[in-house]
Formats: C-alpha cells, sequence, structure tokens
C-alpha cells in the first residue's frame, strides 16, 4: 500500500504577482524550487493563508534569486500580492518509507528570500 506523504513545503511565502490571463500555474523562484526539491511541472497545492483558498495546481521555475511568487491563469483568482501562503508537494510513499523520511521544510521571509527555520 502506499500513502500520501508531505514530501516538501515551502512556508511563509508571500504572492508576488498574480497574471489571470496565462495558462495556469504557479510560478516560483527557482532557488525556493530546488531548495525545496519540487521539480518544475510538478504537482503542488497552495494554501492561502488570507482567506482559506486551497488549490491545486503545478509548478513553473521562476527566475533563480528573483523571490517570485506569481499565481497564474484561475488561481491568480484565489490571491493577491502580499498574501502569505504555503506551498504543499506530496510522494506517494511506502509505510515503511515513511519512517525513514523526512520532508523538506523552506522557510521564507517577507521578500520570499530563504530564511533558517523558527
Amino acid at each position: 500500500m502506499l500513502l500520501h506523504f508531505c514530501k516538501s513545503k515551502i512556508a511563509r511565502g508571500r504572492i508576488t504577482e498574480a497574471q489571470l490571463y496565462y495558462e495556469g500555474s504557479i510560478t516560483i523562484d527557482e532557488t525556493v524550487l530546488k531548495a525545496a526539491e519540487i521539480f518544475p511541472g510538478e504537482k503542488v497545492e497552495v494554501l492561502n493563508v488570507n482567506n482559506g483558498a486551497r488549490l491545486e495546481t503545478y509548478a513553473i521555475a521562476g527566475k533563480a534569486g528573483s523571490g517570485q511568487i506569481c499565481l497564474n491563469g484561475p488561481a491568480a483568482r484565489l490571491g493577491f500580492p502580499g498574501d502569505q501562503i504555503i506551498i504543499l508537494c506530496y510522494a506517494l510513499l511506502a509505510p515503511e518509507e515513511i519512517k525513514k523520511y523526512k520532508t523538506k521544510v523552506v522557510f521564507l521571509d517577507e521578500k520570499n528570500r530563504m530564511q533558517k527555520a523558527p
């Protein structure tokens, strides 16, 4: 049996822009994606702390070091620049894998720069 398990978490991110007339997805600073071990095209869940919205989409790599987190397409209706979000990514793991696995967590500051865990 495989279980859904939280593989990666980007905590305390801030939406920097919303592009309604784009195909869809979320653009995330490539440096942050790599640190969180999330691949471009990988499915993610986005939780908006400000309004409670939750959405599923896929990640797109933005310019490294830019601090960009952009909601694209219909997702742009679920958040505004400045909103705080959490980005989650899951994996299917066997119970014996879960016992050895540790979720990769990346904390961001108000400018979406990586910081140490609180």
